[in-house]
C-alpha cells in the first residue's frame, strides 16, 4: 500500500529513538516523518514549527468568523490597536 509522505525528511522508530535530538535536528527546523515498518507512524515537529502552525490555525479561525459575520450582514466596526 502507498502512502504520502508530508515532510522531505524520514527516519524511523529505531533512529527516533537512538538519537531523538539528532532527528529532529535533520528535519532542518520542519518536520520529520516517523516510519514504522516503512509506513508512516506520525510527525516529529519541532517547537517552533509546530508554535506557527497553531498561530496560522488561529488566525484563520478568526478570519472564518469574521467572514460569516460580515456575511450575516452586521457592519464592520473600525477599531484601534491601542483599544485592543
Amino acid at each position: 500500500m502507498t502512502h504520502t509522505i508530508l515532510a522531505e525528511v524520514t527516519a524511523s522508530v529505531s533512529e527516533l529513538k537512538r538519537n531523538p535530538m539528532g532527528t529532529v535536528a535533520a528535519g532542518d527546523g520542519f518536520a520529520v516523518a516517523i516510519l514504522n515498518r516503512n509506513e508512516p507512524a506520525f510527525y516529529c515537529v519541532p517547537a517552533d514549527a509546530y508554535e506557527a502552525l497553531m498561530d496560522r490555525l488561529e488566525d484563520l479561525e478568526l478570519n472564518a468568523l469574521a467572514d460569516a459575520r460580515l456575511a450575516d450582514g452586521q457592519a464592520p466596526q473600525k477599531v484601534s490597536l491601542d483599544d485592543l
